[in-house]
């Protein structure tokens, strides 16, 4: 995977940081930024292969993130995350062009 580039995307910072370290201690690349505003300023300025999203954040949301970059940058890939847990729209959300749907919701 060297010479991949993900941009990772939560407001969670601490979650995003350690994912991004993880990332990196496997020769990935890897950006983070806890906003869809500065998610799409990064992407414009070096687009990542696979973009990993939150879908709930203060401000613009993943979803209309997601929208934004399929429409101008369709060969990118979207990994949707949610900390919600429910199975409700996840249809819509791959008809939007998101590649995964992914559960960030941690149990013990």
């Amino acid at each position: 995977m060297e010479g991949w580039k993900v941009l990772l995307v939560d407001d969670e910072k601490e979650f995003v940081s350690t994912l991004a370290e993880r990332l990196r201690l496997r020769g990935i690349q890897a950006d983070e930024t806890g906003s869809g505003e500065e998610a799409l300023r990064l992407i414009a300025h070096a687009a990542p292969q696979v973009v990993v999203l939150d879908v709930m954040m203060p401000g613009m949301g993943g979803l209309e993130v997601l929208q934004r970059v399929k429409s101008t940058y369709p060969n990118i890939e979207v990994i949707l995350l949610t900390g919600i847990g429910s199975n409700k729209g996840r249809h819509g959300r791959y008809a939007l062009g998101c590649l995964r749907f992914l559960d960030e919701t941690v149990t013990d």
